[in-house]
């Protein structure tokens, strides 16, 4: 039987009430203790603490890419995967088939369920399902860009992620592809190029970060427009063509600060608007010296985790 983690070693040594011989020997004679404990260290926690998944900032302008892996942004659903349970990153299980479960290895995996450019909304509706449509769910794939936990470098990480899904040998389990850009000139021509084939922009993570939850310097995204997600407080009325219509959504940022949402609003959805309280994923150009978006435009509805 392997000897547990330093880590674990250390967190029961120090726990009250017991000797330290006798809590490394409940490690030594308890390996589902060792496998529960791994799993809790991975389990992601609900977006809002974002303390079990790893998030992305906005790449800044005119940046070097030296250092960085570059990999394109796909429009998918974020999951995680701790060796046993996938989830959303809320930490809410997806219901998923069982042969899709079943053929995942058993080593924490962080990426994107897809199906393919521009099929967010159709790749949505399958995989929140309660029960899952397993004809449906043929269609969708797995995505991997990280081992979250796994305490390496994110280029070691990704040489764990590349061999361990090459020995799955399934299809639809998939690595990003990651690549080296030389400079800002050329990782503009890249964001370019992506854009042009229907891709949502790019994803940057430092070569040498170790893996930690939260957003992090060690993770950008780079898109043509920004993007953020805030919370529905209120409903503006419409004039003119949109009277008796919603004319705009009241928005309220992370920062607190709000703001009123009414371009990107089909006559549907000004007809039945997003509730209050509902999360809404919303584009931007730049901000205003005062912090709110520039030229904002709705996207979608987030859905619920």
């Amino acid at each position: 039987m392997p000897y547990p983690p330093l880590a674990l070693r250390q967190q029961f040594a120090s726990t009250p009430g017991l000797s330290r011989r006798a809590s490394l020997s409940a490690l030594l004679l308890s390996p589902w203790l060792l496998k529960r404990a791994h799993a809790q260290v991975l389990q992601p926690v609900d977006s809002g603490g974002h303390r079990g998944v790893q998030l992305a900032m906005s790449w800044p302008a005119g940046r070097s890419p030296q250092g960085f892996w570059v990999s394109e942004k796909f429009d998918g659903v974020r999951s995680v995967w701790d060796g046993r349970v996938l989830r959303f990153r809320s930490g809410r299980i997806i219901a998923a088939p069982v042969w899709f479960l079943s053929a995942l290895p058993q080593v924490a995996l962080d990426g994107e369920l897809w199906m393919a450019r521009g099929a967010f909304d159709r790749l949505s509706g399958v995989v929140r399902q309660a029960e899952p449509d397993d004809e449906a769910w043929r269609a969708v794939k797995y995505l991997v860009f990280d081992a979250p936990g796994h305490a390496a470098p994110f280029a070691q990480r990704v040489a764990l992620v590349q061999s361990t899904l090459a020995q799955a040998q399934q299809p639809w389990l998939m690595p990003v592809a990651q690549r080296e850009v030389n400079d800002a000139r050329a990782l503009q021509v890249l964001l370019e190029e992506t854009v042009r084939q229907s891709g949502e922009g790019l994803m940057l993570h430092r070569a040498d970060a170790l893996w930690q939850p939260g957003r992090t310097d060690a993770l950008f995204k780079l898109k043509p427009e920004l993007d953020e997600e805030g919370l529905v407080v209120g409903h503006q009325p419409g004039k003119g063509r949109l009277l008796g219509m919603t004319g705009a959504l009241l928005v309220q940022m992370p920062s607190g600060q709000r703001f009123a949402l009414g371009s990107g609003l089909s006559d549907a959805q000004r007809r039945n608007p997003p509730p209050v309280g509902a999360w809404v994923t919303y584009r931007y150009r730049e901000r205003t010296p005062s912090g709110l978006p520039r030229f904002a435009s709705f996207v979608r509805v987030r859905e619920p985790e």
